[in-house]
């Protein structure tokens, strides 16, 4: 026998572990039982205040998490640290708040203390427990399986198949919970304002577009320059005397049409001679990120957009640099 066997590699014992957690969670899919799952989601969805969430150490860490995936996905949450609870926090829980305990134990001794002040304010109680005969289980009005086998911590001891697990959970409920709202992406989206996806759906053409640098058609090539080096946006719009728009000169219009144009022909040159007609429009209204799919997804992509109302009168134009710069 080899005195010195080779140890596994570090690659081998981290996929061992995460095959540890992923099984601890596919245990539980099969061990919540429906009544409690749908009793928790019914609590959560008609939750009339806010829900409160409580853990200690790891589970707190867990806890502070589920309170923000339930706040950003339309139910307001919040959590409380049950020792602050216990020195004066309390007053922010309220008649008509839900409480989700976390413990893997369930005989966290903070949140043991607060049940009786939880059961005076009729709070009703979901635990997300390892141990379904512990005292939180007990005193819960729905109690949810959390149990693991054994923790992924080659000594069984540190909190990680267990903190993954209620993670897991608290995830599932949030997710489940804010389909039964009707969450749509725009309602998610207006809790995340500063992401890409926020951004991808609250940002308007109107938000980003530029004055519409107008042009008449007849207006002469030095003047469509001049306006051209007056917005700098690459582009003019060429609008009637109703204001409305008929073409666009972008500089590489103006360019190769002074290139193939004889020189003596340049002083009756004029804008009609040089714009593209019908050009792709957006308006106002419409999201940037749409308006940017429009400019790129083409066989030969587009820098600026003319911007128009629902009758057709230029009111802006919008370039990619712009859309670009916001962070879609």
């Amino acid at each position: 026998m080899d005195p010195h066997p080779k140890r596994s590699s570090a690659h081998d014992k981290v996929i061992e572990l995460l095959n540890v957690e992923a099984a601890a969670i596919q245990r539980s899919a099969t061990a919540l039982k429906a009544e409690a799952v749908e009793s928790a989601v019914r609590l959560l969805r008609s939750c009339s205040g806010k829900v409160i969430v409580l853990g200690i150490g790891k589970s707190g860490v867990i806890a502070q998490k589920i309170s923000q995936t339930l706040t950003s996905t339309g139910t307001v949450a919040i959590f409380v640290h049950p020792s602050d609870a216990l020195h004066g926090s309390l007053g922010i829980i309220c008649k008509g708040d839900v409480a989700i305990a976390i413990s893997n134990s369930g005989e966290t001794e903070e949140i043991v203390l607060l049940l009786p002040a939880l059961q005076k304010r009729s709070i009703p109680l979901i635990s997300i427990v390892g141990n379904l005969e512990s005292t939180i289980a007990r005193r819960a009005d729905v109690v949810l399986d959390a149990s693991v086998d054994r923790e992924a911590c080659p000594l069984d001891l540190a909190p990680t198949a267990s903190t993954t697990v209620a993670l897991a959970i608290g995830d599932a409920l949030a997710m489940t919970v804010m389909e039964e709202k009707g969450l749509t992406a725009s309602d998610f989206a207006a809790n995340h304002p500063a992401g890409r996806l926020g951004k991808r759906l609250t940002i308007t053409v109107g938000d980003l577009m530029h004055e519409s640098p107008n042009i008449k058609p007849d207006s002469e090539w030095l003047d469509v320059v001049r306006q051209l080096s007056s917005f700098a946006l690459g582009a003019v719009n060429v609008v009637g005397d109703d204001g409305m728009l008929v073409g666009i000169v972008t500089e590489g219009d103006l360019r190769r049409t002074i290139e193939r144009t004889d020189p003596d022909a340049l002083r009756t040159l004029c804008a009609s001679d040089m714009m593209t007609t019908g050009p792709i429009t957006a308006v106002a209204e419409t999201l940037a990120y749409e308006a940017l799919r429009v400019m790129e997804d083409r066989t030969s992509q587009i820098a600026v957009l003319p911007v128009v109302d629902e009758k057709g009168l230029a009111v802006g134009m919008l370039r990619l640099h712009d859309i670009v710069r916001s962070g879609l």
